[in-house]
């Protein structure tokens, strides 16, 4: 089993590559995942079903012979990425683990999605089907290279090292997210100056999000491919060789999590909190629009605030878990989120200045949750099968992601508000707390022999 590195085998210059995937892919996720795409399908959805006039048009699209509301299409295409997502994942991490250089891993899975998103310039029309297949192949491997990048942080840095490492990666992603996002909606509300129209602005903002990821992907591929070659580690040894090695090997892993109980613990523990994050995120916009009253353009503006803020958070929280430790400054953050609930229940409808404050506290711990909750998992994986738990990770995110918003739809189809379903969500930060409590990181990293 091959030993962690010292922070002297891993130059500065290695770190600083790594950062740069974060940059090159939360660019696409920000401009393309989480603001245009979806509208955009819904478009595309609507022309398919109803021609040129869709106003007032309740037809649906048949889908493998299933009828399709068209605005659901953009939800069920998400939910089928999720789902294949959660799928793969464990065998991804378990190839991962085999391959002598993960950074070459890396560009074999990014590259394939930042192509299928370039090519979402090809979109217009009613071609709702080619929106579909891109965005599948865009999504699922956007998840694959997160697997081998996370994997890659410990590659990159010590255990010691992994919070600021982790927290910069994260910065750097936020920081690239909002300057697209500016650059992509300055296209898209003034078209004309390019000579489109405003489909051709969405398409040309779809596309530029593509190639930054993948232009930005060379850097972190060539900039690695001089670490170490990793020796074969004893789960590949005795997995064998041939196409079902990695089969063999994730069936070894999953047999052995028992001797990891702190690193479950964790596991078990994010899975709650980090679906109350993805939730309030996810509704942040529907509860703007529907309950406060807000439009389409304050919503965006909301967006760029908490990209930029999280820029400074996730540094922030790196800083934090240097004095206080990872462990104690994310569980201060769930603190902070569940006050993000109570104080988001509070805002008056149409107070703007209060939901910009609000944006602002969200930008704060968003980064730094999620980038400490990436470092302190590290040091609780076992040495040498850290891509195959980083795929378990995201498989089990994903896995369970549809929780906090089934919580959240219920409750305001209950109630007919959608205040008392934000409240709902406090359960998954208190209990992702009490479960991140328990959890023994010295004794994690020990059984780990990760130092």
């Amino acid at each position: 089993m091959s030993a962690p590195l010292g922070p002297a085998a891993h130059p500065l210059r290695a770190r600083r590559s790594w950062y740069v995937y974060d940059w090159a892919n939360s660019a696409y996720v920000t401009t393309t995942q989480t603001v245009l795409f979806a509208p955009y399908l819904t478009v595309l959805a609507r022309r398919a079903a109803c021609g040129p006039v869709t106003a007032g048009c309740t037809r649906t699209l048949d889908v493998l012979g299933v009828g399709v509301a068209p605005g659901s299409l953009a939800l069920y295409t998400t939910t089928l990425a999720t789902l294949l997502s959660a799928l793969l994942l464990p065998f991804v991490g378990a190839l991962a683990d085999r391959v002598r250089r993960r950074s070459h891993l890396l560009g074999a899975f990014a590259w394939p999605g930042a192509v299928a998103a370039t090519a979402m310039v090809a979109l217009g029309g009613d071609r709702w089907e080619l929106g579909v297949l891109l965005a599948l192949v865009a999504t699922v491997s956007l998840t694959a290279s997160s697997v081998v990048n996370d994997a890659l942080l410990c590659d990159v840095a010590a255990p010691a090292e992994r919070d600021a490492v982790s927290s910069r990666g994260w910065a750097a992603g936020y920081l690239a997210g909002f300057a697209l996002l500016a650059l992509n909606l300055a296209v898209v509300s003034s078209p004309g100056a390019l000579g489109l129209d405003e489909e051709g602005a969405v398409r040309l903002s779809l596309a530029s999000a593509g190639l930054w990821w993948g232009v930005f992907t060379f850097v972190p591929v060539l900039g690695l491919r001089h670490l170490p070659a990793r020796a074969a580690t004893a789960q590949a040894l005795d997995a064998g060789r041939g196409p079902l090695a990695p089969v063999r090997q994730l069936v070894r892993t999953l047999r052995g999590l028992r001797r990891y109980p702190q690193a479950l613990r964790f596991l078990l523990a994010y899975l709650v909190f980090n679906d109350g994050i993805q939730t309030v995120v996810a509704a942040a916009s529907v509860y703007g629009q529907e309950e406060l009253g807000f439009g389409a353009t304050q919503l965006i503006a909301t967006v760029l605030l908490v990209q930029g803020v999280a820029f400074g958070g996730a540094l922030l929280f790196g800083r934090l878990a240097r004095r206080f430790g990872a462990q104690r400054s994310v569980l201060g953050g769930l603190v902070l989120w569940s006050v993000v609930v109570l104080l988001a229940f509070a805002v008056p409808r149409g107070a703007f200045g209060a939901w910009l404050a609000l944006a602002v506290l969200i930008g704060l711990v968003l980064g730094g949750t999620q980038a400490l909750a990436r470092s302190m998992f590290s040091r609780l994986v076992p040495v040498g099968a850290e891509a195959e738990y980083f795929g378990l990770y995201q498989a089990g995110e994903r896995g369970t992601s549809w929780l906090g918003t089934l919580v959240f739809g219920l409750v305001a189809q209950v109630s007919g508000s959608y205040r008392p379903a934000l409240v709902a969500l406090l359960a998954f930060f208190v209990v992702g707390g009490v479960l991140l409590a328990r959890v023994d990181t010295a004794a994690g990293a020990r059984d780990a022999g990760q130092g």
